[in-house]
């Protein structure tokens, strides 16, 4: 029963609202109550503060990473799947925020980084091209993570034991982004734009 106490350490872990809690530390206000009310680091951008948003970004990452790192020294692949999984699930649905949580991107990130550094390689590497063409962040997110899942089904050599966590994970955040890609087949999502002062 060891990887469901590193599911629960995950889940704990995946579970801090970092976004809340850094935009209410530093005076920003409730950043559920702007935008998509998302509590992630795109829509911490929207509140003005490129820094909080960064600083969003990395915690949410190194939620899903660490819990996984931690499986890996004192654990097993599978604790590694469990751990990974718990901290992605804590993020969807914090029990302390009444189980509305964020959509995954920068917590789905950190876990594929943690299983194998090179699936996260590729998945920031077709965030950022999408991105660079585009600038809609939902659109980037969105191929990023089904390249992710492609490529843990074709690399079995690193990935064999990981291949369907990471197509778990895929699918939950194409479900979470489900309202912006009605959007985009409407033509009405925004894009993200980095040049608002902080």
């Amino acid at each position: 029963m060891g990887w469901l106490w590193f599911a629960i350490v995950g889940y704990l872990c995946g579970s801090i609202p970092f976004g809340l809690l850094l935009t209410r530390w530093a005076g920003m206000g409730d950043v559920r109550q702007v935008g998509s009310g998302n509590i992630g680091a795109t829509n911490v951008l929207r509140m003005g503060n490129k820094k909080i948003a960064a600083a969003t970004l990395l915690c949410d990452g190194m939620k899903g990473y660490l819990p996984v790192l931690a499986a890996h020294y004192f654990g097993t692949p599978e604790t590694m799947i469990a751990a990974g999984l718990g901290a992605f699930a804590g993020h969807l649905f914090p029990v302390w925020l009444k189980f509305k949580g964020g959509k995954g991107v920068a917590t789905g990130i950190g876990v594929f980084f943690g299983w194998w550094w090179g699936l996260g390689l590729a998945l920031c590497a077709a965030w950022l091209l999408v991105f660079y063409a585009l600038r809609i962040s939902s659109a980037a997110a969105l191929v990023a993570f089904l390249c992710a899942a492609i490529v843990g089904w074709i690399h079995g050599l690193n990935l064999a034991a990981f291949a369907v966590p990471v197509t778990i994970i895929a699918a939950a955040v194409w479900f979470m982004h489900r309202a912006n890609i009605q959007r985009m087949l409407k033509g009405e999502e925004p894009k993200t734009s980095f040049s608002k002062k902080t």
